[in-house]
């Protein structure tokens, strides 16, 4: 789908080009440009997080749009408007990580490339992990880069050793292509507000939800045992206290108090190795501090306003 949808409470920034992408693999992707209004400071690309798509940031993409930058942001393989490698749908599968580059490689020499420098980075939860790992990889073409609850590794797992177990066990016989135990095609947005683990803004996320009910074809369901897997081998490269040094890039990192899906300690651990790094902790936001309440949200833009150059919105 290369098209944006718009709902009454969420309208289409204006001036938006819809691209899309193709990577060297041949996956279709869905890509997005946001022209600042006014002459541009530079350029952030935002990068979102698993079962997350371009529609949901729109306010935040409005937001920094008023701090002077041009946006640019994409769907992720196998999620929202971009190609599934899949045919069901509600299955955002992969098989490893070092897919997710190819779709960064596409996205820096086809969208990024053209827009005015300084270029940024804002990175939420996979996405963080993605740019973590190409900040690690190489030296990635951002001046600095936002992490928000970035994927170190996963919250509340009783049995992390067993789950790893599991996952590639379930992998290698050939069932990587199912939904992870107990999992199904809803996306989390599309279940009740009580109990998610996502936001304590119920406005923000009704607001997330009915952008699914007009086009639910953006939506991915819980995590497939393939994908599961390729999460843990990669967060598994993160435990050495030697892939954050390696890092150059300055990086800012935004954790959440009220954290239910990344771990919080694996994130302070992590931050702690960067040679250049910080950690910003907002007590009483969830994993998503983007789509928090404003008394929330204004303290990650506090902190973004203190690290990224350029104005402050009014």
């Amino acid at each position: 789908m290369l098209n944006l949808v718009a709902t009454a409470d969420n309208p289409i920034p204006e001036r938006a080009e819809v691209l899309g992408l193709r990577t060297r693999d041949g996956r279709l992707l869905r890509a997005a440009i946001f022209p600042c209004p006014t002459q541009p400071r530079g350029t952030i690309a935002l990068f979102q997080g698993h079962n997350e798509f371009i529609e949901k940031y729109f306010e935040t993409i409005e937001d920094l749009r008023k701090r002077g930058f041009d946006v640019v942001t994409m769907d992720w393989r196998g999620q929202a408007g971009s190609q599934r490698e899949l045919d069901d749908p509600r299955k955002g599968h992969i098989d490893d990580f070092s897919q997710y580059q190819r779709d960064l490689e596409a996205f820096v020499t086809q969208v990024l490339s053209s827009r005015p420098q300084p270029w940024y980075a804002l990175a939420h939860s996979m996405g963080g992990a993605i740019l973590l790992d190409a900040a690690h990889s190489s030296r990635p073409p951002f001046q600095r880069l936002v992490t928000t609850a970035p994927m170190i590794d996963l919250a509340n797992l009783r049995f992390p050793r067993g789950a790893r177990w599991l996952a590639d066990t379930l992998d290698m016989i050939g069932l990587g292509g199912m939904f992870i135990p107990g999992g199904t095609g809803r996306s989390f947005i599309e279940k009740p507000f009580d109990n998610n683990l996502l936001t304590t803004d119920p406005v923000r996320f009704a607001r997330n939800a009915e952008i699914l009910r007009k086009a639910p074809g953006l939506a991915i369901g819980d995590p497939t045992i393939g994908w599961v897997n390729a999460a843990f081998r990669l967060m598994k490269r993160f435990e050495a206290p030697e892939y954050a040094r390696r890092i150059r890039t300055p990086i800012l990192t935004v954790a959440c108090g009220r954290e239910d899906i990344v771990s919080n300690p694996a994130i302070e651990r992590f931050v702690q190795n960067l040679n250049n790094g910080a950690l910003v902790m907002v007590p009483g936001a969830k994993h998503e501090i983007m789509m928090e309440r404003d008394e929330l949200r204004d303290q990650f833009w506090r902190a973004f306003d203190a690290f990224i150059p350029g104005e402050r919105a009014a």
